[in-house]
């Protein structure tokens, strides 16, 4: 089993930048590919970025350019760098391995609004 924990979100104003981090504990060899992932009100999660164990990336069309995923293996954590964040970048974000998926964290909070 793999408990993740995420952290870093807030109120940001548009244009604003903010770093998230995602902690892995557990068993955590098992996780190769990691993604981040996004849910807004009313609407189904979404994967917004992936990376693998050896660090190649991919990222949505919706965030491409204005994010960065990155990774630490020897920290078990995983980073989402947001910069020119918009009103629609609002959701609670999550990090979860792409296969299998774990149990999902509490997710951390997104605000963009002036």
């Amino acid at each position: 089993q793999v408990q993740l924990v995420e952290s870093g979100g807030g109120l940001v104003q548009p244009g604003g930048s903010l770093t998230l981090s995602c902690v892995a504990s557990g068993s955590t060899s098992r996780l190769n590919s990691m993604g981040w992932y996004r849910q807004a009100p009313g609407k189904q999660r979404e994967l917004v970025a992936t990376i693998t164990r050896g660090g190649t990336t991919n990222y949505a069309d919706s965030v491409k350019g204005r994010f960065t995923i990155s990774r630490d293996n020897a920290k078990n954590t995983v980073y989402l760098q947001m910069n020119s964040l918009k009103p629609e970048d609002t959701a609670v974000y999550y990090c979860n391995a792409l296969a299998p998926q774990q149990p999902w964290g509490q997710g951390t909070q997104v605000t963009v609004s002036s």
